[in-house]
């Protein structure tokens, strides 16, 4: 069986690769007169409203502010992506012990459920990025995605707050349908020009009471007050600019990009002009800064594909740089909002919940499929299809989701599994015999956060990564990695090499 698993490994060496960039800039996409904004801070308060600006909210002096890192990747989740975000955070802590969390907007081609489970119970955020990655999408691919990463991967709805838009492309009324249907957040403007520059378009997360203050040169009949979405937030992309200032506009994936003028990339280049932005940032008003990337680029195990060695050191150089600094927090969009929404100065981030670490405390024999890699362990289940098999703890159903049926009956050849109840969380939820083992305050958690020490100190991960082996398809919560068990060669492999199987069995393009 294992030899015939090394022949399947072997053969994604003729699946193609497809090289895309999507989400670049040529220049600004905003500015002062196309945005024409105008908000009342003192009828738009937090933390329900706040107005567009460069000022850090609730009145703090910037250093008093922390620097947020917002860590996002785009697309399918797969063992690669997994494997290629795990080398840059999987070893890394904030500055109370708490490992760092990221923001994964998911599309569904080509993703594994099973790691999109244990990748939100490790405790990271999971986003909607449509079902098939389209651009200016219609409601039935947001709606699908959410009905799908519920149904198969077990994310309460609830907690499925952003949205990104694939290739950025996206509509006045992709902000209004979202809006609507209730979602926290969209993650798609960019801003575009240097935080330093006059007019910049850099503000701090937004909401959309008095309209939309970037992208205004870009998407139709946006900004001068439209539209109006009360209580609903913009969470820009701030562009990083190379030694050519605001002519020299990088966004996600930047080191793919050539900097200075040049013709080809080139990793000193890319890390000087990222250190150079960040420090704008860290010595301004300190608005956050994002790496946004697609992680399949950075993927070390796709087969025929060179490990880009060089640029994987190059951006952990720069993580490990930035963490030397004070203040210095690397986080998810959930959990910049959640400070934003009730800022409070640095030192005092361990009084807002979703800064804590905190693990289900659940007894590692029990066996339960429930995104904990030792509970679940021979519990997940192989749903083979032609076009992409996955794996999921919650039932395989009868044919693959698509936007027009993203919940799709169960298949009857195995026993029902029971979809989470509105009442559980995931980690506590069992969905084998359909039962929650704990309801509320009466579910049990092991807090491991820690008094807020300086970045640099033994409580951080700055320069610690070099001597921490890379954690290959694991969670941030320390746990095992998962063993599947069924009848095929993947059932017995672990999941570093689930998503390869799957890849095999179908996934002939990665979803970038």
């Amino acid at each position: 069986m294992l030899s015939t698993g090394l022949g399947l490994v072997a053969a994604l060496a003729a699946v193609p690769f497809v090289v895309a960039q999507d989400g670049s800039l040529t220049g600004p996409t905003s500015s002062s007169a196309a945005a024409g904004y105008s908000c009342d801070p003192n009828q738009c308060k937090l933390p329900s409203c706040n107005c567009a600006s460069t000022s850090p909210p609730g009145g703090l002096d910037p250093s008093q502010v922390p620097q947020f890192v917002t860590f996002t990747a785009d697309d399918a989740i797969q063992s690669y992506t997994i494997d290629a975000v795990n080398q840059f955070l999987g070893s890394r802590l904030n500055p109370n012990g708490c490992p760092v969390k990221m923001t994964y907007f998911t599309s569904l081609n080509y993703t594994n459920y099973t790691l999109v489970t244990d990748w939100y119970v490790a405790g990271n955020e999971i986003a909607d990025h449509t079902m098939t990655h389209v651009g200016t999408p219609p409601n039935d691919e947001v709606m699908g995605n959410l009905i799908a990463l519920n149904a198969l991967a077990g994310i309460p709805l609830p907690d499925i707050i952003g949205f990104r838009a694939p290739f950025l492309n996206y509509s006045v009324d992709t902000l209004t349908m979202l809006h609507n249907a209730g979602f926290t957040y969209d993650s798609s403007a960019s801003a575009s020009l240097p935080v330093g520059a006059d007019g910049t378009d850099a503000f701090w997360p937004y909401t959309l009471d008095n309209g939309l203050a970037n992208d205004c040169l870009t998407v139709e009949n946006a900004c001068k007050g439209n539209p109006k979405l009360p209580g609903f937030w913009e969470i820009p992309m701030y562009a990083l600019f190379d030694q050519r200032g605001a002519a020299g506009v990088h966004l996600m994936d930047p080191w793919l990009d050539a900097a200075n003028g040049n013709s080809n990339p080139d990793d000193e280049a890319t890390l000087q002009y990222m250190q150079s932005t960040f420090s704008d940032h860290y010595k301004g008003n300190r608005q956050p800064f994002g790496l946004y990337t697609h992680p399949i680029h950075l993927a070390t195990d796709y087969p025929g594909v060179p490990a880009p060695t060089p640029t994987i050191n190059m951006i952990n150089d720069f993580l490990d740089w930035a963490q030397e600094q004070d203040d210095v927090w690397i986080v998810s969009n959930e959990q910049m909002l959640a400070w934003i929404k009730n800022p409070v100065p640095v030192s005092q981030l361990n009084n807002i919940p979703e800064f804590h670490c905190q693990q289900p405390k659940i007894d590692s024999s029990k066996q339960i499929c429930n995104g904990i890699p030792q509970n679940e362990a021979g519990l997940v289940e192989e749903c083979m299809f032609t076009d992409f098999p996955f794996y999921t703890c919650y039932g395989c159903p009868t044919d693959p989701p698509t936007p027009s049926n993203p919940n799709p009956d169960q298949s009857n050849k195995t026993q029902t599994r029971h979809r989470i109840s509105s009442n559980c969380t995931t980690a506590f939820w069992d969905p084998v015999q359909g039962t929650c083992l704990c309801e509320g305050s009466s579910c049990q958690y092991n807090d491991l956060t820690q008094a807020i020490g300086p970045n640099g100190a033994n409580l951080t991960g700055g320069g610690s990564r070099s001597s921490l082996p890379t954690p290959k398809a694991s969670n941030f919560n320390g746990a095992a990695d998962l063993v599947l068990s069924s009848a095929s060669v993947a059932g017995v492999l672990g999941t570093a090499v689930v998503g390869v199987v799957g890849a095999v069995m179908g996934w002939t393009l990665v979803g970038i």
